[in-house]
């Protein structure tokens, strides 16, 4: 064989694993339901903050620990463990996703993902065109 023929194998043998490392590592979207049945997995969980429930944080102690409280789109509410400091306008987020694993009862989050209300969409502009019509 010539050793073309060899790198070229090679090369393809690496590109295969990489694609499949990719694949098994990859998060899906579920509910907490679904992540509490497979707490080994990593899950992308959507929901809204519980306003309801408490929310802390103590930069003082510990910086990359903020806990609050996540309903998914099935209406079940679980703690989340965000390993991150407390977003800027958190509150204000219309739609939450959080990304990591079930421990015990709480959601242990490494990442998290807020869709804030859009500052473009004018609500008086809108009520405006809607009279003028």
């Amino acid at each position: 064989m010539k050793k073309s023929h060899i790198i070229a194998i090679v090369v393809i043998a690496v590109a295969i694993a990489a694609i499949m490392s990719t694949v098994a590592d990859s998060s899906t979207y579920a509910s907490f339901r679904t992540a509490l049945e497979n707490p080994d997995r990593t899950y992308h969980v959507v929901g809204h903050l519980d306003k309801d429930m408490p929310q802390e944080y103590h930069p003082e102690k510990d910086a990359d620990l903020f806990s609050f409280y996540l309903k998914d789109n099935e209406g079940l509410v679980k703690q989340v463990l965000l390993q991150k400091a407390k977003p800027q306008d958190f509150e204000k987020s219309e739609q939450i996703v959080v990304i990591g694993k079930m421990d015990g009862d709480d959601f242990v989050a490494k990442e998290i993902l807020m869709k804030c209300p859009s500052k473009y969409n004018d609500p008086k502009a809108d009520i405006e065109s809607m009279s003028a019509s």
